[in-house]
């Protein structure tokens, strides 16, 4: 990766989260939003070189004065080291690791030869009941539905069985890149292939609009997940943590 590719990343990702607010300060992009989504509440590096450990005061003023919780969302790369051991010395807490991945759009769409998944403009309330199903947590649910329906220009991709949403997922274009958000299947229909129907379905819409590169980001403890964008042709670029003030 670029450091032009990381910071069209990180632009693109701030922005298919839409937070109710973003500021750009000093490299870094500090977007405000008041739900459970940590990408849309966490200062991010636009580039991954050094960063002076006073910069921690300067953004958590600016979280403080918007009565939010600091998050810091950092690369696990070594430029970042002082960073960490300083936020550590304060006590913030992190959590498990995050992988951003990157493939072609092409061989997304290649990782599935059955229909791709239908999508629309704008979540219907089918694609929004899915988040609220048995075995997600409907809190964290209603807060991505309302944080990925607020982007601009991303669609939202549905798999039905009859009536019903039984898998979904959303698709961003901004920054030169498509990208993927959102996955969900019904406990039910897993192990079906309708996860890779969605991305199928939404690199169908990112090569309409000539887009070639697509990224997601997914935990590092989710085998099936992992096991799934492998087979398109997803490679981890880099990983990252949340560092949150106590």
């Amino acid at each position: 990766m670029t450091p032009s590719d990381i910071e069209t990343i990180e632009r693109a990702t701030v922005a298919a989260v839409s937070p109710e607010a973003v500021e750009e300060f000093q490299g870094w992009l500090l977007p405000f939003d008041s739900g459970t989504v940590s990408r849309a509440r966490s200062a991010v590096p636009l580039r991954h070189g050094p960063v002076e450990n006073a910069m921690v005061d300067q953004i958590e003023a600016r979280y403080r004065a918007r009565g939010l919780r600091t998050v810091f969302r950092l690369a696990q790369a070594a430029c970042f080291d002082s960073l960490r051991q300083e936020l550590a010395r304060r006590g913030y807490q992190t959590g498990k690791p995050v992988l951003v991945q990157v493939a072609a759009v092409k061989t997304m769409r290649d990782v599935c030869t059955a229909t791709p998944a239908e999508t629309a403009d704008s979540p219907d309330a089918g694609w929004a009941a899915l988040f609220l199903a048995e075995g997600f947590d409907p809190v964290d649910g209603a807060s991505r539905v309302k944080a990925l329906s607020r982007a601009q220009g991303s669609v939202f991709a549905s798999v039905r069985d009859q009536d019903k949403t039984v898998a979904a997922g959303a698709g961003a274009f901004s920054h030169g890149w498509s990208s993927v958000h959102g996955m969900r299947t019904d406990q039910g229909f897993r192990g079906r292939g309708l996860a890779g129907r969605v991305l199928a379905g939404i690199a169908d819409v990112a090569a309409q609009r000539g887009i070639t590169r697509v990224f997601l980001q997914v935990e590092d403890v989710n085998t099936p997940a992992l096991a799934l964008y492998r087979r398109a042709g997803f490679e981890t670029v880099w990983s990252y943590d949340y560092w949150t003030q106590p």
